[in-house]
């Protein structure tokens, strides 16, 4: 006969607190017995008054909660004393058994999209796990950091500040600002974000003395100083000062859709009786936006504000006149 008192099956504990759960009037899924076990587990142990006040329930339901536990089978034992406090045995695990098929995938899924990069050893727990959870995970996704023609930098360059981020490293970076400037920055790494089709490190910036968003596209260099820093808070302001955008609006012939689609949203656009997309949306008005706009070539028309037609005809004639044959 199988012993269980070095693992204990949740697969008999569920239906035990299912039981439980029913005469008490709790759902399963918000079973708060569950909710202890999940927490001790993550914690190590707790004290009764902080479970009471983790769960809004008084003290005395606490102990009740533990004798329920206790007699389902669960290891749950307290102890008295300055450091004492309620546990779990040190050997008491979790059995696969808890995870629906659907959660399992889940899981699989998330791993697979974490080791989107090279040497991350993430693929090694996703084979054990694929294994152990008797499933296929496949290989259905695939993300790349890199541009198309620059794969070894790009990917390397995340890696490096993924690291930086996870070990609170300093890092000297050398950055294009928007007017196209290089500069030398030491800053340190907090998160690195990606929106809106692109990746950004936020970081404080040493020269700015303030949080700096980059866009890791517009990194140059970067070195890891392989010095420490001491991570502060930045909450983030109630009422933070937005940006100044202005409406703009364009019209592109159809056979743009494929890039129109990509950069505006579908509540944005408008498809005209002849096929063209008229696209309005609020943007800053400053060389970002001039060099946007030069990047459509001939396939944009400016429909307002009338006078940014001036500010892109002068700079096309610019580029036309220095690159004239």
């Amino acid at each position: 006969m199988e012993k269980i008192n070095k693992y204990y099956k949740v697969d008999i504990m569920y239906h035990v607190l299912y039981g439980i759960s029913l005469w008490k009037g709790e759902a399963m899924q918000e079973s708060r017995l569950f909710k202890i076990v999940y927490y001790l587990l993550e914690k190590g142990k707790a004290t009764a008054p902080e479970l009471a006040e983790k769960f809004e329930v008084s003290v005395r339901t606490i102990y009740r909660d533990i004798d329920a536990l206790s007699g389902a089978g669960i290891p749950i034992y307290t102890e008295a004393g300055r450091n004492g406090g309620i546990h779990l045995m040190d050997d008491f695990v979790l059995d696969k058994t808890v995870l629906s098929e659907e959660e399992k995938q889940e899981i699989l899924v998330a791993l697979q999209s974490i080791n989107i990069t090279q040497n991350t050893g993430g693929s090694q727990t996703l084979q054990k796990l694929a294994a152990m959870f008797h499933l296929e995970s496949g290989n259905w996704l695939e993300v790349d950091f890199s541009r198309w023609g620059s794969k070894g930098f790009d990917n390397e360059k995340f890696e490096l500040l993924k690291s930086a981020v996870i070990h609170n490293s300093k890092v000297k970076i050398h950055y294009a600002n928007s007017y196209g400037v290089i500069g030398e920055r030491v800053v340190h790494p907090y998160k690195l974000v990606y929106k809106a089709n692109a990746w950004y490190l936020k970081a404080f910036c040493t020269k700015k003395q303030d949080l700096r968003i980059f866009k890791l596209n517009r990194i140059i260099n970067l070195e890891n100083l392989n010095e420490t820093f001491q991570h502060r808070h930045f909450p983030e302001p109630a009422h933070a000062p937005k940006e100044k955008y202005h409406p703009i609006t364009l019209r592109f012939p159809k056979e743009m859709a494929y890039r129109v689609y990509d950069e505006f949203e579908k509540t944005q656009i408008q498809q005209q009786e002849n096929g063209d997309l008229v696209a309005s949306a609020e943007m800053p008005e400053d060389a970002w936006l001039i060099g946007y706009l030069l990047s459509f070539g001939a396939q944009v028309e400016i429909l307002s504000p009338t006078y940014l037609k001036g500010a892109i005809a002068k700079q096309a004639k610019l580029i036309y006149e220095k690159n004239k044959p």
